[in-house]
């Protein structure tokens, strides 16, 4: 750091950061006054939809007299903002959506509990698509801090791209310098899209490792919250402090012990075998992005890694497996949100009934309800055992792909995306080209394995490419330690976008 300390706080990873509030050269209020100031100075991205000054700088004397006392948390005095659909006491939780505009839970979710025990300070609440649904964070019905009205979120590489989604605010806050850490949940691949877009770390660990309790429900059996943060040591930090059981809230929990996933940071790559699907480098990955991950992939051969060439057979068949099963499990959790016990209720209706009819049509937005009306369907007598039991059959068999395909590789690698961020607006007219961008992260998403979106250069028009890794369940140690490895030898992950 330069002599003077408050003007190079965004520049720290969260690593330094926190080296830096324990070495009292910055302070836990410090720190949070400076990333206050950013969040307000740069609100033109959209990034935030809440912030409560008052609470932040509570939290954040409350680690000052913690680190004066010495017992301080790992993490603490680091600032941290949590996407909107992690319901929280002192902001309000919308999950992007005008059925639940001004709605503050009476509890904070587990991982948001988990990271202020470990010292974390919480900045404010970060924009995301409705529900979570969708790949680019243009669904929001919330307005984001700064604005009137609803607005996209714009990515700070070029600010009439989209960031990605659905955690897209999640993945300008740490693009554009607004918060060192974030949460972000991926239900088909919305950490590692939106961090692969904005060229940051993203990872979502194996489904049930980190506790699902107080995480506004999507898809119950898709959705995994997980960090996003400049480098993958950051990111081991933070899931050290996710994760762990929760059976008491959270059936999905798994009764796996907290682990600290920095102790492998710097294993040696040799022998490391990385698998590499075919499927992955068809046609449809656009030159760009193919020649930015096969740039990544000779770094690891440089490292030691060996690449093994494999097959996932099954991955075309991902997006109408996926949009099969995670608008079915939608279509159930979302008819809570009628307008009868909270949320959003319509104003003019004439009984119960025209009631749920009116709440339902002005509270959800247009792509929430075309994933429940495709749920619904599907669920329905006589197209259940057509479609939806089929699709959990195929599921089955891609997560059957992958334990075949982890008999002769450590790893798997490839794209996390087919392109790189399009322009705002451009899928407004085709849902389905949203849809297709999920192709690589959606067979990982189905099988409940972890995955995460490296750096790994830049594409056309100057924007970042993200390199995917996927790993077997529960190696997220390995993950993180390839990842770290290939960043401790590129420098993708330090660049940032101009005028910032």
């Amino acid at each position: 750091m330069s002599n003077n300390p408050m003007t190079d706080l965004h520049h720290l990873s969260v690593a330094q950061l926190a080296a830096a509030l324990r070495g009292k050269q910055v302070s836990a209020t410090e720190a949070a006054q400076h990333f206050l100031a950013r969040a307000k100075a740069h609100q033109n991205l959209g990034a935030y939809v809440a912030l409560n000054e008052e609470a932040t700088l509570a939290q954040a004397r409350a680690q000052d007299a913690a680190l004066a006392a010495g017992t301080a948390a790992p993490l603490a005095g680091v600032p941290i903002a949590h996407k909107d659909v992690f319901v929280t006491r002192d902001f309000p939780s919308t999950a992007g959506s005008k059925m639940l505009a001004g709605y503050r839970s009476p509890f904070d979710a587990t991982v948001v509990t988990r990271l202020a025990n470990a010292g974390c300070v919480t900045l404010g609440k970060l924009n995301c698509d409705e529900f979570a649904m969708g790949s680019a964070n243009e669904n929001s019905a919330v307005a984001p801090v700064g604005f009137d009205a609803p607005a996209p979120v714009r990515n700070p590489w070029d600010t009439d791209r989209i960031p990605g989604g659905s955690s897209g605010g999640s993945g300008v806050a740490v693009a554009a310098r607004l918060a060192p850490a974030v949460t972000g949940t991926d239900t088909g691949g919305s950490i590692r899209q939106p961090a692969s877009y904005c060229g940051i770390t993203g990872i979502k660990p194996t489904y049930g490792r980190a506790s699902r309790y107080g995480l506004i429900a999507f898809a119950s059996s898709l959705d995994q919250a997980g960090p996003m943060a400049r480098s993958a040591e950051d990111c081991a930090l933070l899931l050290s402090a996710m994760c762990g059981p929760d059976p008491d809230r959270d059936s999905t929990s798994l009764d796996m012990p907290a682990e600290d996933f920095s102790v492998r940071l710097n294993d040696s790559l040799e022998g490391l075998r990385i698998g590499i699907p075919a499927e992955f480098f068809g046609d449809g990955l656009a030159s760009d992005v193919r020649a930015a991950v096969e740039a990544a992939l000779k770094e690891y051969e440089k490292l030691g890694a060996r690449l093994v060439p494999i097959s996932l057979p099954r991955t075309e068949l991902s997006i109408p497996v996926y949009y099969i099963i995670a608008p079915a499990e939608a279509s159930s959790n979302l008819s809570r949100f009628d307008g009868v016990k909270f949320g959003y209720r319509a104003k003019d209706y004439t009984d119960l009934v025209d009631m749920y009819k009116k709440t339902r049509a002005q509270g959800f937005g247009d792509e929430v309800k075309r994933r429940i009306m495709t749920g619904t369907y599907v669920l329905s007598h006589g197209y259940y055992d057509a479609y939806y039991l089929q699709a959990q059959k195929i599921r089955r068999m891609i997560a059957e792909d992958f334990q075949q395909a982890f008999q002769s590789c450590d790893l798997i690698a490839g794209p996390v995306s087919p392109s790189v961020a399009w322009k705002l607006g451009e899928h407004r007219s085709d849902p389905l080209a949203d849809y297709l961008a999920d192709i690589f992260t959606l067979p990982a998403s189905l099988a409940g394995l972890p995955g995460m979106s490296v750096p790994a250069g830049f594409g056309a028009h100057g924007m970042p490419v993200g390199l995917q890794l996927i790993g077997n369940y529960f190696s997220e140690a390995r993950l993180l330690n390839a990842a770290h490895r290939l960043q401790q030898a590129t420098d993708f992950h330090l660049r940032q976008p101009t005028g910032l």
